[in-house]
This record gives C-alpha cells, structure tokens and sequence, in this order.
C-alpha cells in the first residue's frame, strides 16, 4: 500500500494521484460572460450537484498550478456572478477538450469550437445549443481555499431555469442515460463514455434492510470465488431460507454433487461457491444462497 501525507509530495505529483483515484467526474462546460460582455466557455470536471431544494450545482475553476493565475471563468463570475452549466454528451467531447484551451481574454471558445451559442431565458451567459441539459445558474458564494498553485475557488450556484433535449427522454419523460451519452473525466488524457455496457442498475440503496453480509457463514465471506460484489448482493436478500428449504433443495437439487465429493469436502465447497457465483450473475440470489447454506446443513 503506497501511503502518504498530501504535503510531502510535489502539487503535479499529487494532482495526479487524485485526479486518477477520484473518477471519473463529470463535465461543467460553464459558460460566462467576459468584462465586455463577450462570451466564455470553459471546461472543469471538479463540478457536481449538491443539493435539489434548492437545486444547487458546484464546480472550481482552481488555480493554474504553473504559474498561479486564476482562470477568465473566476474573474468574470467575480464581476458577474451568473452562469450557464452546459453537460457534455460523448458527441460534444473533442470540442469540449478545444475550449480547454487558454485562449487570450476575449477571445470566443464558440467561435474556436463551432458550438452554437444561444440566449438564455434568466441569465446573461450564452447556452450550448449542443448541449442535452443546459442549467441557467445564479451564483451565490464563491468561496477560494487558497491563494496557492492548485488552490480551488468553489464556485456555488442555484439553478434557476433547466433546459432538456427531449431527444435523451424515454417514453416517461425521463432521462434516458444511453440516450444523454455522458462523457466524464478521469485522470491524465484519460476520459470515459457513461452509456452502452458501462451503464448498469444496482438496487442501491435498498429501500427495505437487508440481511446484511454478517449474517452469512464465514466461510461464504471468507470465500475465493465469491467477490465482494456477489457479498453484497447476498447481503441485500430480506431474510434467509429456512431449514426446511435448504434441506429440499439439497435433496432435489444437489444430491449428485454430494455424493460426486462426499470424500473431498474441500472440493464440494468449491463447487458450491463457483454456483452460487453463476446463479448471482443470473440474478437467482435467494436460489445462490440456499445453494451456499447446504453445505453447512
């Protein structure tokens, strides 16, 4: 285990330490407005929801660590305190990363990048057209955590007005996060895609309390074949089978493998477990743990 105090390493070294562990982060692409009133755009991945009442959004356009300047998108939220949060679909994404760029003041990111600026109906800040949910934002607190290279300025603001493509909706007028096609940001040149196979449901959190996974046996916890995945699948199941049920399904279901290694316990086990994994993938946990509890019957 590598172990360290953030202060005993060098700013890049460490900036890169958290920014591959804490991932992947999804994408403001703020859009403010300059001192003369032309437009700004911006990426920054230190940004997430907060709250919902009030709907809040925070995001940190930090401190450049080369040379300690702050960023165009601070200084314009310091004289004018509104911005557009435009999310950023995988279709968006080298656009995106071109309005990265430190392009001079003044200079337009939507000339640079051909995304379409269009007129918010609350704030001044200009909306991106491509964008699937654009947030019109009202900035309340910026509040700066240090006057060093690296240091954020949290910048927090109250969603105002919410503008969804109805294109990313499914038939219940929701969301659909294979239709948004979200992109985030890990650490380095490293992105990620959140749709297709990358996208998947977990009954999370359980709106009823589980068994948890101290109530399985110890071998079944300490197993090498049941990850800490399939535990906690294990750990949600409302109750566990009665005596009766494991003994039937024994009989019924198990009898062969019994007998097949009545004289190697330690196989026996293994096979069990290497079921129950299969049934967990399949999405048969309450069949997987009486699987696993026959071999203590």
């Amino acid at each position: 285990m590598l172990t360290f105090e953030p202060k005993d390493l060098p700013i890049p070294q460490l900036h890169q330490y958290l920014l591959n562990s804490i991932a992947p982060r999804p994408i403001a692409l703020a859009s403010t407005l300059n001192d003369d009133g032309s437009p700004n755009l911006a990426p920054f991945s230190f940004f997430n929801l907060f709250s919902v009442n009030p709907p809040v959004v925070v995001f940190s356009p930090a401190r450049r660590g080369r040379d300690n300047t702050t960023k165009h998108t601070y200084d314009n939220l310091k004289r004018r305190p509104e911005v557009v949060i435009n999310l950023v679909s995988f279709g968006m994404t080298q656009q995106c990363s071109l309005a990265g760029v430190d392009f001079a003041q003044g200079i337009s990111e939507f000339d640079k990048t051909g995304l379409t600026p269009i007129d918010s109906e609350i704030v001044n800040p200009f909306r991106v057209k491509e964008s699937p949910v654009q947030l019109e934002c009202k900035v309340f607190e910026i509040k700066e955590l240090g006057e060093n290279g690296g240091a954020g300025n949290l910048i927090l603001a109250e969603i105002v007005k919410v503008h969804i493509n109805e294109d990313v909706l499914n038939e219940e007028k929701m969301i659909d996060p294979h239709k948004i096609d979200l992109i985030g940001r890990m650490g380095g040149s490293y992105w990620c895609r959140a749709s297709g196979d990358s996208v998947f449901t977990v009954n999370n959190p359980p709106t009823k309390i589980g068994i948890g996974v101290d109530s399985l046996p110890p071998e079944v916890i300490d197993s090498n074949i049941l990850s800490g995945n399939d535990l906690g699948r294990l750990g949600q199941l409302l109750e566990l089978p009665n005596e009766t049920e494991v003994n039937d399904y024994k009989l019924l279901e198990l009898s062969e493998l019994f007998i097949e290694h009545e004289d190697n316990s330690a196989m026996l086990e293994k096979k069990l477990h290497q079921l129950a994994k299969d049934l967990i993938s399949n999405n048969k946990v309450e069949e997987a743990l009486t699987v696993l509890l026959t071999y203590n019957d």
